[in-house]
């Protein structure tokens, strides 16, 4: 997977925060929101690379910037490139003193209040980034829109879970859906031998999915605990062992199935009926390794 090395700020006037709207680009990134920087060139320092942009899209040179955050995301706008992002802020920026003038790839400037960033269409990046900062942007609410337009149906809430005894050893995966009642309305899972925790969790997954592409839901929620698996199917991390890319492969081959399709991390106790089921599964086979 190809990488790039990417600066950005966080420029802050009292509550505003500094959005750079894009005129040029991919479909899908032009009319959006993100914040000042780019890319790093080749022995070029962070710092520098991120003035530069700044003096180059918003014609600002800025005063003190101070490192905030260096996070990873998989672009799913740009060909899913591996972003590493180093960010910066730079606050109590004077407006009186501060004259922006915006480069060619951009077509305005705002400065948008803090507590109405979620009104606005921003770049995943900018969400991602914003998100571990301002509490209002949920990285809990990150949604996958598949792009399919058919008559909504109510969401349904899918409770999936894995684990191994052994990592790896005997590992089982199972699931949970609920509707808006919180009723249960499926549940189901399977021993899958001698596996890892991750495999089992992404089998969870799986499960759940083709459950229910059988049942016909099209807008769906997923509660998993494991907050590396959530971050893996978001695609804000990489999946580095190759024993799941075919799991995934074929979770991104079910995705396609929905309208809308959203993972999000809740801690174990709020999976408890799901890790029942695993547990259910594995004292079932538990002589099965012996």
């Amino acid at each position: 997977m190809k990488q790039r090395v990417v600066v950005q700020a966080i420029v802050k006037s009292g509550d505003k925060v500094l959005m750079l709207e894009r005129s040029k680009g991919s479909p899908n990134v032009i009319g959006r929101l993100e914040l000042p920087g780019g890319t790093i060139d080749a022995s070029e320092q962070p710092d520098d690379a991120l003035r530069r942009h700044l003096k180059n899209d918003v014609g600002a040179e800025l005063g003190k910037l101070e490192v905030a955050d260096s996070l990873s995301l998989v672009d799913r706008e740009n060909s899913g490139i591996q972003h590493i992002f180093i960010v910066y802020s730079c606050s109590d920026v004077d407006l009186n003193k501060l004259n922006i003038t915006t480069g060619p790839n951009y077509s305005s400037y705002k400065w948008v209040s803090v507590d109405k960033l979620n009104s606005h269409r921003l770049r995943d990046s900018a969400g991602y980034i914003l998100s571990k900062h301002y509490s209002l942007i949920s990285q809990e609410d990150h949604t996958i829109n598949v792009g399919k337009k058919t008559t909504p149906v109510d969401k349904v809430l899918i409770y999936s879970d894995g684990g191994s005894r052994g990592n790896p050893g005997p590992s089982a995966a199972a699931f949970v859906i609920v509707d808006a009642n919180l009723e249960v309305v499926a549940s189901g899972g399977e021993f899958i031998g001698i596996t890892t925790n991750n495999q089992a969790e992404y089998q969870g997954v799986r499960l759940g999915l083709e459950e229910a592409v059988r049942l016909g839901y099209r807008n769906i929620e997923f509660r998993i605990d494991s907050m590396l698996v959530v971050n893996q199917l978001r695609g804000l991390y990489t999946i580095k062992n190759r024993e799941l890319w075919p799991i995934n492969e074929r979770i991104n081959a079910l995705i396609v199935n929905f309208d809308k399709i959203k993972f999000v991390h809740v801690p174990r106790e709020q999976n408890q009926m799901a890790d029942a089921l695993v547990n259910k599964y594995l004292d079932q086979h538990k002589d099965d390794s012996q």
